[in-house]
Order: C-alpha cells, then sequence, then structure tokens
C-alpha cells in the first residue's frame, strides 16, 4: 500500500509561490508556525495576513499569529457547520452552545442549573504549547427530563472550557465573515487550491522521484521554480 511519505506545505500570492516546505507529519496544524518562520527568514517580514482552511485552526497557530503581527482569516475544525446551522441541529447540548456568566464564572445548563468550575489544569502539548483547560460542573442532574439528550455519562455532567481557544475562535468567526473575511476566503481557494491543481493534474506530477527529505526538498523547488516561471510566462 503506498502511503504519502511528506507533507508539502505552500504559501501562494497571486498563485505564485512564495515559500514551500516539507513536513513528515501527515496533520497541517503543527506545521504553520515552522512554516511562517521560515517565510520570514527569506523575506525579512511576517505576512500581514495569513489565510487558511480548518487544519490550522488550533490554540497555538491563533497565538503564534496574533504575536506576530499577523491578521488570521484561518477557519477552525466546525466553522462551516456553525454558519450553516448544522452542528447547532446536531448536537444542541453541545458546551458552545450553553450560556457563560463571565462575572460569576459560571455555565448554565440547559435546564438553568449552574455549572461551577470546579478546577483549572494547564498542559502542554506535543510541540511544547501551554494549554489552560477549566473544569464546569451541574450542581444536579438527577430526574432531569432532558438528561438523556444532553449527558449520558454517569453521575453530574462535567465539560471542560479552554476560555482562551474560545476567545480566539471568536475573533476568528467575527473576521471570517466579515467582508475583507469572504474576500479572503474565496481567493484562498482560487489561489492555493490552483497551485496544487495545476502541478499535480495538468503537470502529471504525483510522485517525487528521489528519496530524503533533502533531495525531495530540492526536487520540489525545481517543481516551484517551474510553475512560478510558467505562471509569469503565461
Amino acid at each position: 500500500q503506498l502511503k504519502a511519505g511528506y507533507n508539502v506545505q505552500i504559501s501562494t500570492n497571486d498563485q505564485i509561490i512564495t515559500n514551500y516546505d516539507l513536513y513528515p507529519n501527515p496533520t497541517d496544524t503543527r506545521t504553520l508556525p515552522d512554516h511562517l518562520s521560515k517565510f520570514q527568514y527569506l523575506y525579512g517580514q511576517s505576512p500581514e495576513s495569513v489565510t487558511a482552511d480548518s487544519g490550522y485552526g488550533s490554540e497555538e497557530n491563533y497565538h503564534f499569529l496574533e504575536q506576530q503581527g499577523t491578521t488570521a482569516y484561518v477557519k477552525y475544525n466546525y466553522f462551516h457547520q456553525e454558519q450553516r446551522g448544522i452542528r447547532l441541529k446536531k448536537y444542541p447540548f453541545a458546551k458552545e452552545h450553553l450560556f457563560y456568566n463571565d462575572e460569576q464564572d459560571c455555565y448554565i445548563c440547559p435546564m438553568g442549573q449552574r455549572m461551577n468550575n470546579i478546577g483549572t489544569t494547564t498542559k502542554n502539548n506535543e510541540s511544547g504549547f501551554e494549554q489552560t483547560v477549566t473544569k464546569y460542573q451541574t450542581v444536579r442532574c438527577t430526574g432531569c427530563p432532558i438528561r438523556a439528550v444532553c449527558h449520558n455519562g454517569k453521575g453530574e455532567r462535567i465539560i471542560e472550557v479552554n476560555h482562551r481557544l474560545n476567545l480566539y475562535k471568536q475573533r476568528a468567526r467575527e473576521r471570517l465573515i466579515s467582508d475583507d473575511g469572504i474576500a479572503h476566503r474565496k481567493q484562498r481557494a482560487q489561489d492555493v487550491e490552483t497551485v496544487f491543481g495545476n502541478i499535480k493534474q495538468n503537470k502529471h506530477f504525483r510522485r517525487f522521484l528521489l528519496r530524503g527529505t533533502k533531495k525531495v526538498t530540492i526536487e520540489f523547488g525545481f517543481i516551484a521554480i517551474a510553475h512560478n516561471l510558467r505562471k509569469k510566462a503565461a
């Protein structure tokens, strides 16, 4: 069985490849900070804005972009479901749909009960990024008429909330649904996806011929140069 050996990451501007990298990890989430750091090394500055799909919408990436002063038009994993109302319809009792009282630091369950703060924990993810999660627990779920659809676990319902991530998602949502955000999202679809489509479909480049990260990186560099030259000549 053939499996992808390299995760190719590119930055584009008007379908011109401005930066590229290859990574061994199959997911995109943890590639963004390193990829943009190399962009900064190449051009001496961070990009003014970054538009990316939901594969990059993590707390670590939002935090990195904010620290760099880069405007982030980056979706989170359920952005489209949220905008279409699918998530609310499918998961009406999900924690993001519960009311949060900021002054009293408590959530209100669907039946109007308080969900009190029972503790906060801090942990580091695989890349060493620190995340803080707070737990909230209902006072009493026994006898609740909607327990079966709200909470299937034993005992009282407990939810875990990452407040900083929720804040980043709120900011991302406001940007993404703005006029500028909609324009950036449309541009991303016809910008970077077209580049990959041209290389793979039109130029029939679907497999690397060399082996090893160093050689494969050089090989894709030639592909990027050829794409850019052809794009400029068109």
